[in-house]
């Protein structure tokens, strides 16, 4: 028998029990109610908006379909005021480069993208905002201040700290036309407290080839290279090395800073083989400096109505890309691929196509896209994970054609649909507008390659806040 105690103790906290139990389900119960609410709200109102946007579609093409030209012309001003803008290639510079105003010239596909229940205006211009990008050009060249390290006229080592005196050529001129330019243009200053950046002048294609160095001995130069001018200037130490700079062409400068990471992590790496897939590249930190072919001539016909061929691509089959290229296409009457050396002139080839293909080769990187533009051919770039050349400043999308390696079984039908549609006609004015920007000129001319190079650097100014020494 349970004591009358007991008793009235179990009864009590029973009853405490129940009365938590009890407030413990109203919010419980209120909180699905609420969610059942949101629900079915949610549910409701996509039910109506439906419903409207529906309705909205149909009086807009009654009205489409039966409007006057006086009536078309003024919604179609009334579209172009009332769409968002597309930005071009890849991500918007630090700068901050703003989404572009409307092309002046006509766009094949239409006024509009349609992307959903929206219509986004795509952006027809070459650059992604030429407004901002002229009046930054004009500032760079007012103020834009470069210290390069100097050496002893004796050092031993002074033929790959300073330009060659024979002229470059060949895949890897690029850096050398590069250094040649820069030694002798107005961005140089021997006053290393008014510099915005400072440029570590060696070259690795020169490195490559010294005996005493070679491809083997090229990660330790670079790291004895850092290290005294981290002894004897203070000016690394400033900033971590953020706002130094070197340039390499050859695809060996992806490793020479392995034994030196905060050359590769901190400072701007100006090189051809710019891929953010690998490691050691880092997108918008470092650019990309464009494999072009030095020339003297330049083609003059080039207009669009010569080209008979849709698409051409010739070179080694270095990679499993290429190969894959050759063996689906090689038979094809209207893509042309060649594996290795043509027996026709190569400039003619080029000249003669509407498009080129730059397929991804020992590295993403190709003398391909600088050969296109230079003959007037239509870039169609297979090389995934590419950092294109000047990509915060330019819209590649208005001027070249940009495929996933998924698509080289898909690529007649692409290119034939461009050419079908129209589109063909504006990609190849773009070309034509574009091809000055790739070209070295000795010495250099306003928006030749060398000015495009020394705008991404300008860009990339380090804004890291530089410590009292």
């Amino acid at each position: 028998m349970i004591p009358p105690s007991s008793l009235y103790h179990y009864s009590h906290s029973h009853d405490a029990s129940s009365f938590k139990s009890f407030w413990f389900f109203i919010p419980t119960t209120l909180a699905l109610l609420t969610s059942l609410f949101i629900l079915f709200y949610v549910y409701y109102t996509s039910i109506i908006f439906t419903i409207h946007h529906q309705h909205h579609n149909l009086q807009h093409t009654l009205h489409f379909k039966s409007s006057s030209p006086t009536s078309h012309n003024n919604h179609s001003e009334f579209i172009k005021s009332h769409t968002f803008k597309l930005d071009g290639v890849g991500l918007q510079s630090q700068r901050g480069l703003s989404p572009q105003p409307s092309s002046k010239e006509s766009n094949p596909r239409g006024n509009a993208l349609a992307y959903g229940s929206q219509k986004f205006e795509e952006n027809n211009n070459v650059f992604h905002d030429e407004d901002i990008f002229l009046e930054d050009y004009k500032e760079m060249n007012k103020t834009f201040k470069i210290y390069v390290y100097p050496h002893k006229k004796d050092d031993p080592f002074a033929n790959v700290l300073f330009p060659m005196k024979t002229e470059p050529s060949g895949n890897y001129a690029s850096e050398s036309y590069f250094k040649k330019a820069l030694m002798n243009s107005h961005f140089i200053t021997k006053d290393p407290t008014e510099a915005d950046l400072f440029f570590m002048p060696f070259s690795i294609a020169s490195l490559r080839h010294d005996r005493r160095v070679g491809v083997g001995g090229i990660k330790d130069f670079i790291k004895d290279y850092v290290q005294n001018i981290n002894q004897n200037y203070p000016y690394w130490n400033r900033t971590g090395g953020a706002d130094h700079f070197y340039v390499a062409c050859h695809s060996v400068g992806r490793t020479a800073m392995d034994k030196a990471p905060e050359v590769k992590f901190n400072a701007i790496q100006v090189v051809c083989s710019s891929s953010y897939f690998l490691t050691g590249y880092i997108t918008h930190k470092d650019a990309c400096l464009p494999q072009i072919w030095p020339r003297n001539d330049n083609p003059s016909n080039l207009v669009s109505s010569h080209r008979k061929k849709l698409a051409f691509f010739a070179g080694a089959a270095n990679s499993p890309l290429r190969r894959t290229v050759v063996e689906r296409w090689k038979n094809d009457s209207e893509i042309f691929v060649h594996r290795g050396r043509l027996k026709t002139p190569y400039a003619d080839e080029l000249l003669g196509s509407k498009f080129c293909l730059h397929v991804k080769g020992y590295e993403v990187n190709t003398a391909r896209i600088g050969d296109s533009l230079y003959y007037g051919c239509v870039p169609v770039i297979v090389a995934d994970y590419y950092d294109l050349p000047f990509v915060d400043v330019l819209n590649w999308k208005s001027f070249s054609v940009v495929v996933t390696t998924l698509d080289i079984p898909f690529l007649k039908k692409i290119l034939k649909g461009i050419v079908s549609s129209g589109e063909y006609l504006r990609l190849h004015r773009n070309v034509l507008k574009v091809r000055e920007h790739f070209q070295w000129h000795s010495p250099p001319l306003d928006f030749d390659v060398f000015y495009m190079v020394m705008y991404e650097l300008w860009l990339r100014r380090s804004s890291i806040p530089i410590l009292s020494i």
